[in-house]
């Protein structure tokens, strides 16, 4: 009998599992700007954990094992600001990253108190040669509303939705 993916919010003990994911997954990216020293590769323990504790984190699991994962926040405007969505290399082309991004817009949708108002919008971003980032986004109704070309390798490509 197989295993199955779950999706659960992240925690604290989760931080390690996901920087050391966060790590394989954007080597690819690394690779494809040739720049090692994107945050994500860079990144520290504690300020992934400040993340956690500053936003809302989703990770999916297969058994045991920390597979995907994404973090998100919501600003002060209704902007839920949506970061660093990784899935393992083996388990890619499978549905997680939908799935995480759903996920993150369940999460903020509906307005759970007056303190932590509800999201008018969700924003990502990710490189111009990003392609298969950028299909996936575009599947899931974003759209692209900025390019803002940080060098002569890499565009940051900025994608919105209007929440439901």
């Amino acid at each position: 009998m197989g295993l199955s993916v779950t999706i659960s919010a992240a925690d604290a003990q989760d931080a390690e599992h996901i920087l050391k994911l966060q790590y394989l997954c954007y080597q690819s990216e690394a690779e494809l700007y040739g720049d090692w020293s994107i945050e994500p590769l860079t990144q520290s323990l504690d300020a992934l954990r400040a993340e956690l504790d500053e936003g809302y984190g989703l990770v999916a699991r297969l058994g045991d094992e920390v597979v995907a994962s994404v973090r998100a926040r919501l600003d002060e405007d209704g902007t839920v600001r949506i970061a660093k969505l990784i899935v393992h290399p083996r388990m890619q082309r499978h549905g997680l990253g939908g799935r995480l991004l759903d996920g993150i817009e369940r999460h903020f949708g509906a307005e759970t108190t007056p303190a932590e108002p509800s999201a008018k919008r969700f924003q990502l971003f990710t490189g111009h040669r990003s392609e298969g980032n950028l299909r996936l986004y575009r599947s899931k109704g974003y759209a692209q509303v900025a390019a803002r070309e940080l060098g002569p390798k890499l565009t940051l490509v900025t994608l919105e939705k209007a929440a439901a």
